[in-house]
């Protein structure tokens, strides 16, 4: 009878503990356009921000981590430096990467955004109205990104690319806050959940290797 009674004080307590989660939603319909001619991405994105949380948004933390190999001043430039990863901190301006923003948008309405302090590869998006629980926000956005020569994740050797980490994402909002991160080459990246649609375009002579399902194939 004890036991029977502690198993259904447990199974109360795991459906409270259940029903009490929450997780925000982020959805991505990305057109991306490399240029290998000066090694960059032009790309658009249209960003879904659904609010699963109790608590009403501002604004957004916005990863821009391409920013992270901008100069020798950003945290992956400090932590190559603490491990003598000397190669980073020599790359000349011109090799360098960055990610710049040429437009963003809530409809007809530009936003403002900020960069977090000297944290160049983080940025708050200040949205044109309060986002209440249960509410959405489209964020349309234009950017250019300037693909560095490989020394971690994001990068190029000659015409070889290895594109991760490139695009603006938002900071995972949940139960203890915001988590804006700057960009490093140890660890991992704590994302949103979401699902995307990624249209890529690039000349006829490159193959892509990537995760996700391939719609089509189109030959221009």
């Amino acid at each position: 009878m004890n036991r029977l009674l502690l198993r259904l004080v447990m199974i109360g307590f795991l459906v409270f503990r259940l029903n009490a989660y929450w997780q925000q939603e982020v959805h991505y319909n990305i057109a991306v356009t490399l240029h290998d001619s000066d090694n960059t991405l032009t790309a658009s994105e249209q960003l879904l921000y659904i609010n699963h949380s109790p608590d009403t948004l501002s604004g957004i933390w916005m990863h821009l981590w391409p920013n992270g190999y901008r100069n020798d001043k950003t945290a992956l430039a400090r932590e190559r430096r603490q491990l003598r990863h000397t190669r980073f901190l020599k790359t000349a301006a011109e090799k360098r990467g960055w990610l710049d923003l040429n437009e963003v948008r809530v409809g007809d309405e530009s936003l403002t955004w900020r960069t977090k302090g000297d944290s160049i590869d983080i940025a708050w998006f200040q949205l044109p109205k309060p986002l209440a629980p249960g509410d959405s926000v489209t964020i349309n956005m234009r950017f250019l990104v300037k693909i560095p020569e490989l020394n971690s994740r994001l990068g190029h050797i000659g015409q070889h690319y290895e594109i991760t980490q490139w695009y603006p994402k938002p900071a995972v909002y949940d139960a203890g806050g915001w988590h804006p991160i700057p960009y490093r080459n140890w660890g991992e990246f704590y994302s949103e959940w979401g699902n995307f649609r990624v249209a890529i375009t690039l000349p006829e002579n490159y193959v892509v290797a990537a995760t996700g399902v391939l719609d089509r194939k189109s030959v221009v």
